[in-house]
């Protein structure tokens, strides 16, 4: 699998989630350890407790941020919202070349002109590898062509009163002269809807996938880029998200004994510190759930390689 820069939901809340201050121009006041989690890196967070539809923490919540990858959780959203996910696409030159373009340099889910791919396949070809070129071939179908589906991730952004978010692309890639951002309440709140979906819930929760090799596909193997799956308790999903412009950024999931919560940290670091995005989201969801913030899982040092996903 190619890596380099890796390129957003959910039917709106039964009820709203709580209003949160809007973030000033001032600098954020420290979060006291009653008030939340401590040792937090984040720039933006947020913390949903998702039975009680309520936000339980947050920290600059409507700040507008590049989100990277994290783009292409609206972009599975809207695939798998419109359905027919047993059809077969092929995967044409100018997906793969887009690597080498406008996505120059954006993680690869490796695919190969010519195969001929489920949705299914391809919506984890775009959520584990986080493959742009996946992006690209779903973006292009569904569209049709990647204005028109850009056109429908903007549309269901608004459907879902995510004020503060513009999408530009299907993959996140820092796209030279394009604007793009979204805030840490809108992602929440996408997040939220999409976890409802059974299809993207199994995708976002499957930590390796093989394609075997036929007639009309080579194989693939792709490995998810959410380094919690399996370690930390209880985790369910959902997208990582890396660019030199977004920084190191996470929406994640988790459920235990009966209690759902779902959150992002957008901008956690980046380079040699990537996987403060992690333990970030673990600080944020052990206060969450109420157990010792000591008890965090142990990160691989190999996840602050400075490759972009």
């Amino acid at each position: 699998m190619r890596s380099s820069a890796r390129c957003a939901v959910a039917v709106a809340l039964a009820a709203p989630m709580v209003a949160v201050p809007v973030a000033t121009a001032h600098a954020e006041p420290a979060v006291s350890a009653k008030a939340g989690p401590s040792g937090v890196y984040a720039k933006s967070a947020l913390l949903l407790d998702v039975g009680a539809k309520k936000v339980r923490w947050s920290r600059s919540p409507h700040t507008k941020r590049r989100i990277g990858s994290i783009t292409k959780v609206m972009t599975a959203y809207v695939v798998i919202k419109s359905g027919n996910l047993d059809r077969k696409i092929t995967v044409q030159r100018k997906h793969v070349d887009y690597l080498r373009g406008n996505g120059a340099g954006g993680s690869s889910a490796g695919l190969v002109v010519g195969d001929r791919l489920t949705v299914r396949q391809l919506l984890r070809a775009l959520m584990l590898p986080s493959g742009c070129d996946a992006a690209y071939v779903l973006a292009d179908a569904y569209g049709p062509g990647w204005k028109g589906f850009v056109a429908k991730m903007n549309k269901t952004a608004r459907g879902l009163k995510m004020t503060n978010t513009k999408y530009a692309n299907f993959d996140g890639i820092d796209w030279k002269g394009a604007t793009m951002y979204s805030t840490a309440y809108d992602q929440t709140r996408l997040a939220a809807a999409a976890m409802k979906l059974k299809e993207f819930r199994s995708v976002v929760g499957t930590r390796s996938y093989r394609v075997p090799p036929t007639s009309t596909t080579h194989i693939y193997n792709w490995t998810n880029t959410n380094a919690l799956l399996g370690k930390y308790k209880g985790m369910t999903g959902v997208k990582t998200g890396f660019t030199n412009m977004a920084g190191a950024s996470f929406m994640f999931g988790a459920k235990r004994g009966g209690r759902e919560l779902v959150g992002i940290v957008l901008n956690s670091g980046s380079g040699s510190y990537k996987s403060r995005r992690f333990t970030d989201a673990s600080k944020i969801l052990n206060w969450g759930f109420g157990v010792r913030s000591a008890d965090l899982p142990v990160m691989s040092r190999s996840l602050d390689d400075g490759r972009f996903d």
